[in-house]
């Protein structure tokens, strides 16, 4: 029961991500004003807003003018009721819990815009940064430890900005990013997170260019594959860091 409920809470505010990342880039407000339809301007009524189930009713339509609704906006309501039911059900209802979610967010929203646009925007880095200090500080006053996500940060945002001196390859806006996800997950699983970004990115680029999709001068935004490590560290991390550890001794 528990977990159709967080369910419903991920696809809703998946719904609300969907906003953020269309906005944030054209620089509109978030808020302001009411969802409406992109081609005709009419206002979106709460009853075609229902996360999934009002675009598999309309056919992936607008209701009005009939022009065709990107299917994304229903698979990142779904990805978000995912991480929110996966995260329930690995943590619990805790602290853990709500400060993964939050981040969870931010990393959608981060790596969404980055993929479309191959922009970070400090809009949508401070707030996370802000709120990674805020929940390291009360974290540690329930005893979840303080340091770790000061060296998590020191990592994370240290290593991308080294690189980006040394080579020029990426952008500052990843170092952000790996700086806000060391506040979030600490020393350790910053660590896998930063390999797992590498692989990944390393992977897919190959993929693109063998496909033709990308040639090797293409810019390739990398925050896609930093939110898609960090979302998986959460569930494997530990126990990726653990066995790691392990092998070594």
């Amino acid at each position: 029961m528990m977990e159709m409920f967080f369910l419903i809470l991920g696809l809703l505010i998946g719904s609300f991500l969907n906003v953020c990342i269309y906005r944030i880039p054209k620089e509109q407000s978030i808020a302001f004003p009411p969802s409406h339809c992109m081609s005709c301007g009419n206002k979106i009524r709460w009853y075609d807003l229902i996360p999934v189930i009002s675009y598999v009713f309309l056919k992936g339509k607008c209701r009005y003018c009939k022009e065709k609704v990107s299917i994304r906006y229903p698979i990142i309501e779904l990805i978000t009721g995912v991480v929110f039911t996966a995260l329930y059900i690995e943590y619990g209802i805790g602290f853990t819990f709500g400060k993964y979610a939050l981040f969870s967010c931010f990393l959608i929203v981060i790596g969404m815009i980055d993929f479309d646009t191959t922009d970070v925007y400090l809009k949508t880095t401070l707030p996370g940064i802000v709120c990674g200090v805020i929940l390291m500080v009360i974290g540690w006053t329930l005893s979840f430890g303080f340091t770790t996500y000061i060296y998590g940060a020191i990592l994370g945002g240290g290593l991308i900005s080294l690189i980006i001196l040394i080579t020029g390859g990426m952008g500052w806006g990843d170092a952000e990013i790996c700086l806000l996800c060391g506040l979030f997950l600490g020393l350790k699983l910053t660590a896998v997170m930063l390999f797992l970004s590498f692989v990944l990115g390393g992977l897919i680029g190959i993929l693109l260019i063998l496909t033709k999709k990308k040639s090797r001068k293409d810019y390739i935004p990398f925050g896609p594959y930093i939110a898609m490590s960090a979302i998986m560290v959460m569930y494997v991390g530990e126990k990726v860091a653990n066995w790691y550890l392990s092998a070594l001794l």
